[in-house]
């Protein structure tokens, strides 16, 4: 049987054998999957929640509602899974065809997710949540598909600030006391994550980001040039554009962000709930793709090599490839004469990990967004990450593509500051903090 003609009576009878027959091989070559080995029935039922019994799978099929998905992007290393998935087709391995993007900045990306011109988009997490509790803009029910990456962004300050001798957090927090002059940062969206790295950095070493300092938005591909004309004396990016001001020679690498929590949550597949209850077949075969990309670009510094040189042209990130491919592999420069292999470079599948859409990530952005006033009351945290993170679907796609699911949809991490994040208490972790708004 084809995939296209998986029955929900089919489904039923490979509960009993335990074995689920995705897609038939076919003259050309090996089928997408030939056999899905499962540990039990229980396993295979957690594939079918009470919603795909009453019509996930469209009219007892699988077969995906939309043949074409237009899925945005900003040009940033970390929209590289979701560009490989089309140009190695892993799309057509699922029955959709990926229509990658190119979009100018965060605010257009939520505008074209919420008005429909686009059907997903490598996103901001707190973007999608901002969106979700109505934050500075359209408020409309959100979903995350998956996370597309971990780490991989930098907090880059300018020559100038060197050269007052402000080259990390506790030097740059002396000089901001002074009260010398203004210090302007930069992120690239007010509820995103970039806003948020760079907040808790500055906040870390007692610099209050809304009191000590001025803050600003600017979209990733022009951070380079606005420092260059001193609009700002530093910023948190994805890279490339980190890596770009160092090879420019108009500013260095403060602190990366995986120094400021290993392994965070970067960028997200995002799109609206109203999308994803119309087309969740579509939802999972595009997951599915993406997760396939991932694993392939991580498979090895080969793959990783070919995805720098792909993403760098003028229609995805539009830059030299070698600005791309140092920090994907994971050789770093700080520009201050330091440079190291760094093991936690960013990441787009590590065993399924990177990929997962983790409740507790996503808890820990709405306890910054409280952090910072952007949210005036504490939400219900885990029903608002629940209700988001649709965790069903990345386990039917994750699944689909082979990959093992973690034992909990919730982690733990310490970050820079010493401060543990669990998701246990997020209402006292959001109002713990002594540098606040």
């Amino acid at each position: 049987m084809s995939h296209d003609d998986l029955h929900t009576t089919d489904l039923a009878t490979s509960v009993a054998t335990q074995t689920v027959e995705l897609a038939a091989p076919t003259a050309t070559g090996p089928s997408r999957r030939d056999f899905l080995q499962l540990a039990g029935g229980a396993a295979l039922m957690s594939l079918v929640p009470p919603g795909v019994r009453s019509g996930a799978w469209a009219a007892g099929s699988d077969a995906p509602e939309k043949k074409e998905v237009r899925i945005g992007f900003i040009p940033l290393t970390d929209c590289s899974s979701v560009v490989m998935a089309a140009v190695n087709k892993f799309d057509e391995k699922y029955g959709i065809k990926i229509i990658p993007t190119k979009e100018a900045s965060w605010a257009s990306v939520r505008d074209k997710l919420v008005n429909g011109e686009l059907d997903a988009a490598h996103v901001l997490y707190g973007l999608v949540y901002g969106v979700q509790l109505g934050i500075g803009g359209p408020k409309k029910d959100m979903n995350v598909l998956m996370t597309l990456n971990q780490n991989g962004q930098a907090i880059t300050l300018s020559n100038q600030l060197k050269a007052k001798g402000a080259t990390d957090g506790a030097s740059l927090a002396k000089l901001v006391a002074k009260k010398e002059r203004d210090y302007t940062f930069a992120h690239t969206f007010p509820t995103g994550t970039h806003a948020m790295w760079l907040y808790y950095w500055l906040a870390a070493h007692g610099i209050n980001p809304f009191k000590d300092v001025k803050t600003i938005t600017v979209p990733p591909p022009q951070m380079v040039a606005n420092m260059r004309v001193g609009n700002m004396d530093g910023y948190c990016v994805g890279e490339p554009w980190g890596n770009r001001a160092i090879v420019d020679n108009i500013g260095f690498t403060a602190v990366t962000t995986q120094d400021i929590w290993v392994d965070h949550p970067e960028k997200v597949l995002g799109t609206t709930a109203e999308w994803t209850a119309k087309n969740p077949n579509t939802a999972r075969a595009m997951t599915a793709a993406i997760i396939d990309a991932g694993r392939w670009i991580d498979a090895s510094l080969a793959n990783k090599q070919k995805t720098a040189d792909t993403v760098a042209s003028k229609a995805y990130v539009n830059t030299d490839a070698d600005v791309i491919v140092a920090r994907m592999l994971g050789r770093y420069n700080n520009g201050l004469g330091k440079t190291w292999d760094d093991k936690n470079a960013m990441k787009f599948f590590s065993d399924g990990n990177a990929t997962f859409p983790y409740l507790s990530d996503a808890m820990w952005f709405l306890t910054q967004h409280r952090r910072w006033g952007l949210l005036k009351d504490d939400p219900d945290y885990l029903a608002v990450a629940k209700k988001v993170n649709r965790i069903d679907i990345y386990k039917q796609a994750a699944t689909a593509a082979g990959v093992s699911l973690p034992k909990s949809d919730m982690r733990s991490h310490k970050l820079i500051d010493g401060v543990v994040w669990d998701g246990k208490d997020p209402k006292k972790y959001a109002g713990s903090f002594k540098v606040h708004a």
